[in-house]
């Protein structure tokens, strides 16, 4: 079992510096580690799976397709948000759906917990610019959202200020580095989890000031959940499909889906300007659930999926109490 004293001479180096790696420098920074955080790409971080992501907190909404421990850590990781960054919206989310998924969407509330079912009347009240579009939904009171371009470089300075170093352009190994690594490279690190497959996320950006929401919307759709998730400067992000291929770029009959999923929202998004399509690649392993690996003095996390925004600060904080108390989850972690 890898423990540290936090000494100064005992560095840990993370590799990765999308949402899994942002967190788990963050939290150990906090603790007092001396942390350097890697990252191969420049601070805009195109390549990362972060940069195309949807960035709800929706835990119990995932509770519908997900494991329950996805919501466990995904109920603790709406802790360490409010904690950590204070600002961050949680204003729910709501879910809602066309006369002939009605039967799906009785599913999705039996599914799931801790949601209100509003009539139209109250939808309209929380939502204006959807009066008369549906005749009720289920709102999730403690669900939030962040915009991941932009709450990413806040967890950076937040790594900064608590004393840690980032080093962007630097395409480092774990061999390469002294003391603990903790590995989140996401799908490039098959070179030591061979079983990591790329699940591939579709979105699109539309521009639009005749709609405003002031929280993620869920259609309910035949072959995955499509959401329309405000941004700022009157932006939607329209996503996500879950499609089992590597490869990139959005597909016509996703784009069409995605688009009709907005205009069956809102026909105004109808007359809305396509910003940006774009495409990521979730690190997923066979079960769909994230897994912290312990080797020695390397550790890695990956396996976050589609729930990368949700979880991440609670595996960072599994990882930190493991490397300072020997603390071992053994739904996530696996030991030798």
């Amino acid at each position: 079992m890898y423990q540290t004293n936090k000494r100064p001479d005992s560095p840990v180096s993370i590799i990765g510096a999308g949402i899994a790696g942002a967190w788990q420098a963050l939290l150990f920074a906090q603790a007092g580690h001396a942390v350097t955080l890697h990252e191969r790409s420049d601070a805009a971080l195109m390549d990362s799976t972060s940069h195309w992501a949807g960035g709800m907190l929706a835990p119990y909404c995932e509770a519908e397709v997900a494991e329950p421990i996805i919501s466990r850590l995904g109920e603790r990781s709406l802790d360490i948000w409010r904690r950590e960054l204070p600002d961050t919206p949680f204003n729910g989310s709501l879910v809602v759906a066309l006369p002939r998924e009605r039967n799906d969407f009785e599913r999705f509330a039996r599914m799931t917990e801790g949601h209100q079912r509003l009539d139209a009347a109250e939808l309209a009240r929380l939502e204006p610019s959807l009066e008369g579009r549906f005749r009720e939904a289920l709102f999730f009171p403690n669900e939030g959202h962040v915009e991941p371009r932009r709450v990413l470089p806040k967890l950076h300075e937040r790594i900064r200020a608590a004393g840690g170093i980032i080093k962007f352009d630097s395409d480092v190994s774990a061999k390469d580095l002294d003391g603990l690594v903790i590995d989140c490279r996401g799908l490039s690190a098959r070179d030591e989890e061979p079983d990591l497959r790329g699940v591939k996320g579709e979105m699109i950006l539309i521009e639009t000031p005749e709609v405003q929401l002031a929280r993620p919307v869920r259609l309910i759709h035949p072959r995955w959940p499509l959401y329309v998730i405000p941004r700022e400067d009157n932006l939607f992000m329209l996503g996500a499909t879950s499609i089992e291929t590597e490869d990139w770029g959005v597909s016509v009959r996703s784009a069409l889906e995605l688009l009709g999923a907005a205009y069956a929202v809102h026909p105004a998004f109808g007359e809305a300007r396509i910003v940006e399509f774009g495409s990521g690649l979730r690190p997923a392993f066979p079960d769909n659930l994230p897994r912290i690996s312990v080797r020695g003095s390397k550790v890695t996390v990956n396996g976050l999926y589609r729930h990368g925004f949700l979880i991440a600060p609670a595996l960072a904080e599994l990882t930190l109490r493991y490397v300072e108390r020997g603390q071992i989850d053994n739904e996530v972690m696996r030991c030798g």
